[in-house]
């Protein structure tokens, strides 16, 4: 499967991404180089490999959620910009 100029103009609607028109033939020339890519991944003989859920064998060790240091949130807001009523302020960001 190839990409072609009106598929990477698309992707880059779709993706939110403003690409410039002198960049879009390099952008063309990186996602075939990806699909390529994953295509050689596909080549890959995985017959009798079991599925991983991590790479790592060991597990993780739990420990007790104890709190060892509370009651401090006056000391954590000084480091906030803005505070207000005990709780950190951020400007409004959604509509």
């Amino acid at each position: 499967m190839a990409i072609d100029r009106e598929t990477v103009r698309r992707i880059a609607f779709l993706s939110r991404l403003k690409i410039e028109d002198d960049k879009i033939e390099d952008t063309e020339d990186e996602f075939n180089k990806i699909l390529n890519w994953v295509e050689q991944l596909s080549e890959v003989n995985t017959d009798g490999v079991e599925p991983l859920v991590s790479v790592n064998d060991t597990n993780l060790t739990l420990r007790q959620d104890e709190v060892t240091e509370g009651n401090q949130a006056e000391a954590v807001l000084k480091n906030a910009p803005q505070a207000q009523y005990g709780y950190f302020t951020v400007p409004k960001v959604v509509e």
